[in-house]
């Protein structure tokens, strides 16, 4: 049997290290901001109603439609002796720094007696600002993804070590947060909770972003880029001719309202049993499966293929999800009760979310490796923008949700005590709804697009095959004729 020379080992141990330290730094601060925290902080701390920040969410989630992957096709454009990503990693953090701390500063800047169109001037800008750098640094960053190996293994390593390393040290800042919080409510710190979310942005953007500024410094593009430029616009006609990742695509976008379980996941830890800290205390098996979990990924891609690993994980969410529902609909704040149940749910999503980490990053990469041999171009800019677009469209979409669902299921707080008002008997049970059955039901929506999408098997390994060949050649085409070392 010929050996496959795609599956040559490029990276190193120490490099492919570095790669996932990059994006535990760049995950500490996103933690906080994709999630529902920054709902919590908008509403309930710096006293904006929901329904504008909601509305705030959707449409920057709206414009990241057209701005993500206007960004890629710039980056695709870029040619430097560093390359066409690598520039980027390099400059990037330091505004993305700044800007994750101003996201969490308006309380202390403004101060309480701020009026109401101040705060959300203030809100807007400064998301819009953290949004625009968080794309110019995310795009290239998940882009060197593709371009750091020509190795379908080599990607894999790379990718499951970003996944895991962030969940590792970029987990920790919700985990700390969330213990800051219930200390600060307790009075058991002299820290206000504005002050606790602004101690973690300083941590985040400066700490964090120099981890992150590691992806510039010490990663190297590998797979040889064409001498021509592609124009904007061929950019975006790369990005529609490319059937799989368009599937890819409405496949996430269709995701993105299941998001809505995460969001109200914040409000009933810290409204309904008034505990936020409890999510680590549930969260801490799955955790630790989760880790374990990166060890059996090649394992499980010999069972399966990625198409498949997808459909499994939606019908294991409907059936565990709607069970979690209708045992605890009765007792959900009874912890006794709560506690076990959460935790094993987590357990059993824990090993499905580590291997979705990983499985859709590398799907993007074999639609970039898909459109060279269809085309000849490769576009990890506009392409991995879509990966960096669908994971703000999700926080946008649920955000949004979330915030006009908020008052309509009767919760609201009193502006400047950031105290909860429910106004029905059954607001409680509605949150427990939102954030256990609903995210189980509408996670069956992503799946209608991959019963389409057939990049995988004989034609996955025929592209692969084909690609080794013609980079071979275009290596030695670009270096002037000579043979690389």
């Amino acid at each position: 049997m010929t050996e496959n020379k795609g599956d040559i080992r490029y990276v190193g141990v120490k490099e492919t290290a570095i790669y996932g330290i990059a994006n535990a730094g760049q995950c500490f601060g996103y933690n906080i901001i994709a999630g529902s925290y920054l709902s919590l902080f908008f509403v309930k701390v710096f006293g904006i109603p929901s329904q504008i920040v909601g509305t705030m969410m959707l449409i920057l989630g709206l414009w990241d439609t057209f701005n993500d992957p206007l960004m890629g096709s710039i980056i695709d454009r870029t040619r430097t002796r560093y390359g066409k990503l690598r520039p980027y990693l390099l400059i990037v953090p330091i505004p993305l720094g700044l800007a994750t701390i101003m996201l969490f500063a308006g309380p202390e800047i403004l101060g309480e007696k701020a009026e109401l169109t101040s705060k959300v001037i203030y809100m807007f800008m400064t998301y819009f600002l953290w949004e625009l750098f968080y794309t110019l640094g995310d795009v290239p960053f998940w882009g060197m993804s593709a371009a750091i190996s020509p190795s379908p293994s080599d990607r894999t390593r790379v990718i499951s070590s970003a996944r895991f390393v962030s969940g590792l040290i970029g987990g920790l800042s919700t985990t700390i947060l969330t213990v800051l919080m219930d200390l600060s409510n307790n009075g058991a710190i002299p820290l206000s909770l504005s002050q606790v979310f602004l101690l973690m942005a300083i941590i985040s953007g400066t700490l964090g972003m120099a981890l992150f500024s590691l992806s510039g410094i010490c990663t190297r593009e590998r797979v040889v880029q064409t001498v021509k430029e592609p124009s904007v616009l061929d950019g975006f006609k790369a990005l529609v001719k490319n059937k799989p990742l368009l599937l890819i695509v409405i496949g996430n976008v269709l995701g993105a309202v299941s998001g809505i379980g995460g969001f109200f996941q914040a409000y009933y830890y810290s409204e309904v049993v008034n505990m936020n800290s409890l999510t680590i205390i549930i969260s801490l098996p799955g955790t630790i499966l989760g880790f374990v979990t990166y060890l059996l990924i090649p394992k499980i891609k010999k069972r399966f293929d990625n198409r498949q690993i997808i459909f499994l994980n939606g019908f294991v969410r409907l059936i565990m999800g709607t069970l979690v529902f209708i045992v605890g609909m009765k007792c959900f704040t009874n912890l006794w009760v709560v506690v076990p149940l959460l935790m094993v749910q987590n357990l059993l999503f824990s090993f499905f979310n580590t291997i979705n980490m990983v499985i859709p990053t590398e799907m993007i990469g074999d639609t970039i490796d898909y459109m060279e041999w269809k085309t000849g171009e490769r576009n990890e800019g506009v392409s991995f923008s879509v990966l960096t677009f669908v994971g703000k469209l999700t926080g946008s979409i649920s955000g949004a949700l979330g915030g006009w669902l908020l008052p309509v299921i009767g919760l609201t707080f009193v502006e400047g005590t950031g105290e909860a008002i429910k106004a029905y008997e059954q607001t409680d049970l509605l949150i427990w709804a939102m954030f256990t059955l609903a995210p189980a039901i509408l996670g069956l929506l992503p799946l209608i697009p991959y019963i389409w999408y057939d990049l995988t098997g004989d034609k996955l390994q025929k592209v692969r095959e084909e690609m080794t060949e013609r980079r071979a050649k275009l290596s030695i085409e670009v270096s002037g004729g000579a043979e690389n070392e």
